[in-house]
Protein backbone atom coordinates (compact mmCIF):
# COMPACT_ATOMS: atom_id res chain seq x y z
CA UNK A 1 0.00 0.00 0.00
CA UNK A 2 3.05 2.49 0.73
CA UNK A 3 3.13 3.34 -3.15
CA UNK A 4 -0.25 3.76 -3.22
CA UNK A 5 -0.17 5.92 -0.67
CA UNK A 6 2.84 8.21 -1.64
CA UNK A 7 0.54 10.64 -3.36
CA UNK A 8 -1.55 11.32 -0.66
CA UNK A 9 1.24 12.81 1.53
CA UNK A 10 1.09 16.71 1.93
CA UNK A 11 3.82 19.03 0.32
CA UNK A 12 5.10 21.67 1.59
CA UNK A 13 3.58 25.38 2.92
CA UNK A 14 0.46 24.47 1.23
CA UNK A 15 -2.75 23.79 2.92
CA UNK A 16 -4.02 20.60 2.75
CA UNK A 17 -7.91 20.19 2.39
CA UNK A 18 -9.59 16.55 2.04
CA UNK A 19 -12.44 16.71 -0.38
CA UNK A 20 -14.92 13.77 1.88
CA UNK A 21 -17.60 12.38 -0.79
CA UNK A 22 -20.27 9.65 -1.40
CA UNK A 23 -22.07 8.89 2.08
CA UNK A 24 -24.92 6.30 3.09
CA UNK A 25 -27.80 8.12 1.45
CA UNK A 26 -30.04 7.97 -1.61
CA UNK A 27 -27.66 10.89 -2.97
CA UNK A 28 -24.23 8.87 -3.32
CA UNK A 29 -24.08 9.29 -6.84
CA UNK A 30 -24.58 12.90 -7.26
CA UNK A 31 -22.36 13.45 -4.41
CA UNK A 32 -19.26 11.75 -6.38
CA UNK A 33 -20.15 13.61 -9.17
CA UNK A 34 -20.20 16.58 -7.02
CA UNK A 35 -16.86 15.80 -5.64
CA UNK A 36 -15.28 15.52 -9.06
CA UNK A 37 -16.00 19.00 -9.93
CA UNK A 38 -14.72 20.11 -6.75
CA UNK A 39 -11.63 18.36 -7.39
CA UNK A 40 -11.28 19.39 -10.89
CA UNK A 41 -11.68 23.06 -9.79
CA UNK A 42 -9.63 22.96 -6.86
CA UNK A 43 -5.89 25.07 -7.75
CA UNK A 44 -3.12 22.25 -7.23
CA UNK A 45 -0.72 24.96 -7.01
CA UNK A 46 -2.35 26.28 -3.69
CA UNK A 47 -3.53 23.22 -2.36
CA UNK A 48 -2.96 19.91 -1.73
CA UNK A 49 -5.74 17.31 -1.99
CA UNK A 50 -6.48 14.35 -0.15
CA UNK A 51 -9.95 12.33 -1.73
CA UNK A 52 -11.67 10.63 0.85
CA UNK A 53 -14.75 8.62 -0.05
CA UNK A 54 -17.20 7.27 1.62
CA UNK A 55 -19.01 3.90 0.28
CA UNK A 56 -22.55 3.29 0.06
CA UNK A 57 -22.55 1.35 3.55
CA UNK A 58 -20.02 3.34 5.14
CA UNK A 59 -16.48 2.59 4.48
CA UNK A 60 -14.26 5.44 4.52
CA UNK A 61 -11.51 4.58 1.21
CA UNK A 62 -8.96 6.38 -0.06
CA UNK A 63 -9.90 6.87 -3.64
CA UNK A 64 -8.50 7.75 -7.02
CA UNK A 65 -8.07 11.37 -7.73
CA UNK A 66 -9.37 11.36 -10.86
CA UNK A 67 -12.29 13.85 -11.98
CA UNK A 68 -13.06 11.97 -15.35
CA UNK A 69 -14.56 8.89 -13.65
CA UNK A 70 -16.75 10.77 -11.41
CA UNK A 71 -18.84 11.56 -14.23
CA UNK A 72 -22.49 10.48 -15.08
CA UNK A 73 -21.78 8.36 -18.38
CA UNK A 74 -24.28 7.14 -20.35
CA UNK A 75 -26.83 7.92 -17.52
CA UNK A 76 -24.65 5.25 -15.65
CA UNK A 77 -23.81 6.46 -11.90
CA UNK A 78 -20.81 6.62 -10.20
CA UNK A 79 -19.92 5.21 -6.83
CA UNK A 80 -16.66 5.63 -3.96
CA UNK A 81 -16.81 1.46 -4.79
CA UNK A 82 -15.53 2.42 -8.21
CA UNK A 83 -12.71 4.94 -7.37
CA UNK A 84 -11.29 2.95 -4.14
CA UNK A 85 -7.80 2.14 -4.05
CA UNK A 86 -6.94 -1.55 -3.94
CA UNK A 87 -7.21 -3.11 -0.18
CA UNK A 88 -9.83 -3.30 2.37
CA UNK A 89 -8.68 -0.95 4.68
CA UNK A 90 -10.26 2.65 6.13
CA UNK A 91 -9.07 5.87 6.62
CA UNK A 92 -9.37 7.21 10.17
CA UNK A 93 -10.15 11.36 10.73
CA UNK A 94 -8.29 12.29 13.81
CA UNK A 95 -10.56 12.51 16.59
CA UNK A 96 -8.01 14.34 18.75
CA UNK A 97 -8.60 18.50 18.66
CA UNK A 98 -4.97 17.95 19.47
CA UNK A 99 -3.43 16.70 16.14
CA UNK A 100 -4.85 16.35 12.57
CA UNK A 101 -3.03 13.58 11.23
CA UNK A 102 -5.25 11.09 8.98
CA UNK A 103 -4.42 7.34 9.44
CA UNK A 104 -5.07 4.79 7.42
CA UNK A 105 -5.51 1.17 8.41
CA UNK A 106 -5.52 -2.18 6.99
CA UNK A 107 -6.34 -5.47 8.86
CA UNK A 108 -2.95 -7.07 9.75
CA UNK A 109 -1.17 -4.11 8.85
CA UNK A 110 0.66 -1.07 10.59
CA UNK A 111 -1.56 1.98 10.23
CA UNK A 112 0.18 4.10 8.06
CA UNK A 113 -0.14 7.96 8.66
CA UNK A 114 -0.84 10.21 5.43
CA UNK A 115 -0.10 13.33 7.08
CA UNK A 116 -2.20 16.28 8.37
CA UNK A 117 -5.37 18.00 7.22
CA UNK A 118 -6.00 21.51 7.38
CA UNK A 119 -9.50 21.73 6.37
CA UNK A 120 -12.24 19.36 5.00
CA UNK A 121 -14.77 20.32 2.30
CA UNK A 122 -17.67 18.05 2.68
CA UNK A 123 -19.40 17.50 -0.52
CA UNK A 124 -22.23 14.77 1.10
CA UNK A 125 -25.64 15.44 -0.16
CA UNK A 126 -28.55 13.73 2.26
CA UNK A 127 -28.50 11.92 5.97
CA UNK A 128 -25.18 10.78 7.00
CA UNK A 129 -23.43 13.75 5.96
CA UNK A 130 -25.29 17.02 5.56
CA UNK A 131 -27.51 16.40 8.22
CA UNK A 132 -25.03 18.08 10.63
CA UNK A 133 -23.67 14.02 11.22
CA UNK A 134 -20.06 14.73 10.01
CA UNK A 135 -20.08 18.41 11.10
CA UNK A 136 -20.33 17.28 14.54
CA UNK A 137 -17.45 14.47 14.35
CA UNK A 138 -15.13 17.86 12.39
CA UNK A 139 -15.98 20.08 15.40
CA UNK A 140 -15.39 17.03 18.08
CA UNK A 141 -11.56 16.95 15.88
CA UNK A 142 -11.48 20.50 15.95
CA UNK A 143 -10.87 20.12 12.32
CA UNK A 144 -12.32 23.36 10.02
CA UNK A 145 -14.37 22.56 6.74
CA UNK A 146 -16.32 24.03 4.30
CA UNK A 147 -20.06 25.19 5.50
CA UNK A 148 -22.83 25.02 7.46
CA UNK A 149 -22.45 24.04 11.10
CA UNK A 150 -24.40 20.82 13.09
CA UNK A 151 -27.47 22.85 13.75
CA UNK A 152 -27.60 24.73 10.63
CA UNK A 153 -26.97 21.70 8.40
CA UNK A 154 -29.57 19.21 10.76
CA UNK A 155 -32.37 22.34 10.43
CA UNK A 156 -31.42 22.68 6.14
CA UNK A 157 -32.07 18.90 5.66
CA UNK A 158 -35.69 18.17 8.12
CA UNK A 159 -37.85 19.80 6.20
CA UNK A 160 -40.16 20.20 8.69
CA UNK A 161 -38.17 22.14 11.54
CA UNK A 162 -36.58 24.09 8.50
CA UNK A 163 -40.32 25.34 7.56
CA UNK A 164 -40.74 25.84 11.38
CA UNK A 165 -37.76 27.97 11.86
CA UNK A 166 -38.55 29.87 9.18
CA UNK A 167 -42.23 30.69 10.10
CA UNK A 168 -40.55 31.55 13.37
CA UNK A 169 -38.68 34.25 11.49
CA UNK A 170 -41.54 35.67 9.25
CA UNK A 171 -40.41 33.96 6.46
CA UNK A 172 -43.51 32.98 3.83
CA UNK A 173 -43.86 29.10 3.63
CA UNK A 174 -46.58 27.10 1.97
CA UNK A 175 -49.20 24.69 3.60
CA UNK A 176 -47.64 21.17 4.29
CA UNK A 177 -48.49 18.23 6.68
CA UNK A 178 -46.06 15.94 8.28
CA UNK A 179 -46.83 11.78 8.80
CA UNK A 180 -44.54 10.43 11.54
CA UNK A 181 -42.82 7.11 11.14
CA UNK A 182 -45.25 5.51 14.18
CA UNK A 183 -48.77 7.36 13.27
CA UNK A 184 -48.05 5.29 9.52
CA UNK A 185 -46.86 2.25 11.22
CA UNK A 186 -49.97 2.36 14.09
CA UNK A 187 -52.54 4.43 12.74
CA UNK A 188 -51.95 4.82 9.02
CA UNK A 189 -55.96 5.29 8.82
CA UNK A 190 -55.97 8.71 10.84
CA UNK A 191 -52.85 9.79 8.56
CA UNK A 192 -54.82 9.56 5.56
CA UNK A 193 -57.79 10.66 7.24
CA UNK A 194 -55.34 14.54 7.79
CA UNK A 195 -54.16 14.16 4.28
CA UNK A 196 -57.81 13.93 2.76
CA UNK A 197 -58.38 16.96 5.32
CA UNK A 198 -55.38 19.03 4.15
CA UNK A 199 -56.34 18.53 0.38
CA UNK A 200 -60.26 19.66 1.21
CA UNK A 201 -58.75 22.50 2.39
CA UNK A 202 -55.92 23.20 -0.26
CA UNK A 203 -56.75 21.23 -3.12
CA UNK A 204 -55.34 18.09 -5.47
CA UNK A 205 -52.33 17.23 -6.41
CA UNK A 206 -50.36 17.29 -3.16
CA UNK A 207 -46.82 16.25 -3.09
CA UNK A 208 -45.37 13.44 -0.39
CA UNK A 209 -41.82 13.75 -0.41
CA UNK A 210 -39.07 12.21 2.29
CA UNK A 211 -38.96 14.98 4.71
CA UNK A 212 -34.93 14.22 5.29
CA UNK A 213 -33.63 13.96 1.71
CA UNK A 214 -32.79 15.71 -1.71
CA UNK A 215 -32.43 15.60 -5.08
CA UNK A 216 -35.88 15.19 -5.57
CA UNK A 217 -35.45 11.44 -4.16
CA UNK A 218 -38.76 9.68 -3.54
CA UNK A 219 -41.34 12.50 -4.32
CA UNK A 220 -43.97 11.71 -5.51
CA UNK A 221 -46.88 13.95 -7.16
CA UNK A 222 -50.40 12.30 -6.40
CA UNK A 223 -53.65 13.18 -7.87
CA UNK A 224 -56.21 11.66 -5.45
CA UNK A 225 -56.45 9.20 -2.61
CA UNK A 226 -55.74 6.09 -4.47
CA UNK A 227 -52.41 6.97 -5.04
CA UNK A 228 -51.47 8.49 -1.66
CA UNK A 229 -50.15 5.41 0.21
CA UNK A 230 -48.15 4.09 -2.91
CA UNK A 231 -46.81 7.47 -3.16
CA UNK A 232 -45.73 7.41 0.96
CA UNK A 233 -44.34 4.00 0.49
CA UNK A 234 -41.96 5.44 -1.80
CA UNK A 235 -41.38 8.48 0.13
CA UNK A 236 -40.36 5.87 3.51
CA UNK A 237 -37.79 4.44 1.26
CA UNK A 238 -35.40 7.36 1.54
CA UNK A 239 -37.05 8.48 5.24
CA UNK A 240 -39.61 7.37 7.54
CA UNK A 241 -40.79 10.63 8.29
CA UNK A 242 -43.03 11.98 5.40
CA UNK A 243 -43.82 15.74 4.04
CA UNK A 244 -47.07 16.55 2.58
CA UNK A 245 -46.71 19.99 0.53
CA UNK A 246 -49.92 21.63 -1.32
CA UNK A 247 -49.18 22.30 -5.40
CA UNK A 248 -48.06 26.11 -5.87
CA UNK A 249 -49.35 27.54 -8.44
CA UNK A 250 -46.16 29.72 -9.76
CA UNK A 251 -42.84 29.94 -10.99
CA UNK A 252 -39.37 28.01 -9.69
CA UNK A 253 -37.01 30.55 -8.84
CA UNK A 254 -33.86 29.43 -7.57
CA UNK A 255 -31.12 32.24 -5.72
CA UNK A 256 -27.20 31.45 -4.00
CA UNK A 257 -26.38 32.78 -0.77
CA UNK A 258 -22.58 33.00 -0.13
CA UNK A 259 -20.23 34.45 3.02
CA UNK A 260 -18.15 37.04 2.23
CA UNK A 261 -15.98 39.00 4.87
CA UNK A 262 -18.74 41.64 5.03
CA UNK A 263 -21.80 38.96 5.64
CA UNK A 264 -23.73 36.72 3.29
CA UNK A 265 -24.56 37.95 -0.25
CA UNK A 266 -26.73 36.48 -2.58
CA UNK A 267 -26.52 35.57 -5.91
CA UNK A 268 -28.42 36.72 -9.49
CA UNK A 269 -31.61 34.67 -9.04
CA UNK A 270 -32.20 31.57 -11.33
CA UNK A 271 -35.42 30.32 -12.75
CA UNK A 272 -36.93 26.68 -13.19
CA UNK A 273 -38.75 26.63 -15.84
CA UNK A 274 -41.50 23.73 -16.30
CA UNK A 275 -40.04 20.28 -18.12
CA UNK A 276 -42.32 19.25 -20.79
CA UNK A 277 -40.85 15.88 -20.45
CA UNK A 278 -41.58 15.50 -16.71
CA UNK A 279 -44.33 16.11 -14.43
CA UNK A 280 -42.53 18.19 -11.79
CA UNK A 281 -38.92 18.91 -11.47
CA UNK A 282 -37.60 15.50 -10.20
CA UNK A 283 -34.25 13.85 -10.11
CA UNK A 284 -33.81 12.23 -13.93
CA UNK A 285 -35.07 15.89 -15.11
CA UNK A 286 -32.26 17.54 -12.67
CA UNK A 287 -29.26 14.92 -13.02
CA UNK A 288 -30.05 12.62 -16.26
CA UNK A 289 -31.58 14.65 -18.30
CA UNK A 290 -29.94 17.67 -17.51
CA UNK A 291 -32.91 20.47 -17.64
CA UNK A 292 -31.60 23.46 -17.43
CA UNK A 293 -32.38 26.70 -15.84
CA UNK A 294 -32.67 29.98 -16.77
CA UNK A 295 -30.03 32.53 -15.73
CA UNK A 296 -30.27 34.89 -14.63
CA UNK A 297 -34.52 34.76 -14.03
CA UNK A 298 -36.17 36.82 -16.06
CA UNK A 299 -37.34 39.03 -12.86
CA UNK A 300 -37.93 42.80 -12.40
CA UNK A 301 -35.36 44.77 -9.92
CA UNK A 302 -37.89 44.84 -7.53
CA UNK A 303 -38.31 41.00 -8.06
CA UNK A 304 -34.89 40.25 -7.97
CA UNK A 305 -34.43 42.65 -4.81
CA UNK A 306 -37.06 40.85 -2.85
CA UNK A 307 -36.01 37.15 -3.60
CA UNK A 308 -32.55 38.14 -2.62
CA UNK A 309 -33.29 39.42 0.69
CA UNK A 310 -35.34 36.45 1.18
CA UNK A 311 -32.50 34.29 0.56
CA UNK A 312 -29.99 36.25 2.95
CA UNK A 313 -32.56 36.00 5.34
CA UNK A 314 -33.32 32.48 5.54
CA UNK A 315 -29.45 31.78 5.55
CA UNK A 316 -29.29 34.06 9.02
CA UNK A 317 -32.56 32.16 10.31
CA UNK A 318 -31.07 28.86 10.19
CA UNK A 319 -27.63 30.37 11.42
CA UNK A 320 -26.24 29.34 8.20
CA UNK A 321 -22.31 29.36 7.19
CA UNK A 322 -19.87 29.29 3.51
CA UNK A 323 -23.23 29.16 1.18
CA UNK A 324 -26.38 27.89 0.84
CA UNK A 325 -29.25 27.25 -1.87
CA UNK A 326 -32.54 28.98 -1.27
CA UNK A 327 -35.42 28.12 -3.37
CA UNK A 328 -38.59 29.42 -3.87
CA UNK A 329 -42.38 29.83 -5.73
CA UNK A 330 -43.41 33.10 -6.83
CA UNK A 331 -47.38 32.80 -6.91
CA UNK A 332 -49.51 34.05 -9.57
CA UNK A 333 -50.26 36.43 -6.29
CA UNK A 334 -46.80 38.15 -6.65
CA UNK A 335 -45.54 36.88 -3.19
CA UNK A 336 -42.25 34.89 -2.76
CA UNK A 337 -42.40 31.51 -0.86
CA UNK A 338 -39.41 29.83 0.45
CA UNK A 339 -39.99 26.28 -0.02
CA UNK A 340 -36.29 25.07 1.15
CA UNK A 341 -32.53 25.99 1.56
CA UNK A 342 -29.73 22.82 1.02
CA UNK A 343 -26.59 24.11 3.00
CA UNK A 344 -24.84 21.68 0.81
CA UNK A 345 -26.22 22.09 -3.05
CA UNK A 346 -25.81 20.16 -6.25
CA UNK A 347 -22.40 21.33 -7.15
CA UNK A 348 -21.67 19.79 -10.26
CA UNK A 349 -20.90 22.24 -13.95
CA UNK A 350 -24.56 22.17 -14.72
CA UNK A 351 -26.21 22.60 -11.07
CA UNK A 352 -27.92 25.82 -10.65
CA UNK A 353 -25.41 27.43 -7.44
CA UNK A 354 -22.29 27.48 -9.20
CA UNK A 355 -24.55 29.08 -12.46
CA UNK A 356 -25.85 31.59 -10.31
CA UNK A 357 -22.64 32.96 -9.42
CA UNK A 358 -20.52 32.34 -12.07
CA UNK A 359 -23.14 34.99 -13.66
CA UNK A 360 -22.49 36.62 -10.52
CA UNK A 361 -18.87 37.75 -11.91
CA UNK A 362 -17.72 34.72 -9.36
CA UNK A 363 -16.47 31.34 -11.62
CA UNK A 364 -16.15 28.03 -10.45
CA UNK A 365 -12.46 27.95 -9.16
CA UNK A 366 -13.14 30.75 -7.62
CA UNK A 367 -16.06 29.91 -5.66
CA UNK A 368 -14.01 26.73 -5.01
CA UNK A 369 -11.67 28.62 -3.48
CA UNK A 370 -13.64 31.24 -1.74
CA UNK A 371 -15.12 28.36 0.55
CA UNK A 372 -12.00 26.91 1.40
CA UNK A 373 -10.50 30.01 2.50
CA UNK A 374 -13.76 30.71 4.80
CA UNK A 375 -13.33 27.91 6.71
CA UNK A 376 -9.78 27.94 6.67
CA UNK A 377 -9.95 31.45 8.39
CA UNK A 378 -13.32 30.52 10.55
CA UNK A 379 -12.61 29.96 13.80
CA UNK A 380 -13.30 26.35 15.27
CA UNK A 381 -15.93 26.00 18.42
CA UNK A 382 -18.90 28.02 19.38
CA UNK A 383 -19.68 30.75 17.69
Amino acid sequence: MSSETTPHQPGPNRPRVAVVFGGRSSEHAISVVTAGAVLRAIDRAKYDVLPIGITADGRWALTADDPDRMAITDRQLPSVDQLAESGSGGVVLPVDPASREVVYSEPGSVPKVLGEVDVVFPVLHGPYGEDGTLQGLLELSGVPYVGSGVLASAVGMDKEYMKRVFTSFGLPVGPYEVIRPREWEQDPGAARKRVVDFAGDHGWPVFVKPARAGSSMGITKVEDLSGLDEAIEEARRHDPKILIESLLSGREIECGVLEFGDGPKASVPAEIPPVSSHDFYDFEAKYIDSASGIVPAPLTAEETDEVQRLAVRAFEAASCEGLVRADFFLLDSGEFVINEINTMPGFTPISMYPRMWQESGVDYPELVDRLIQSALHRPTGLR
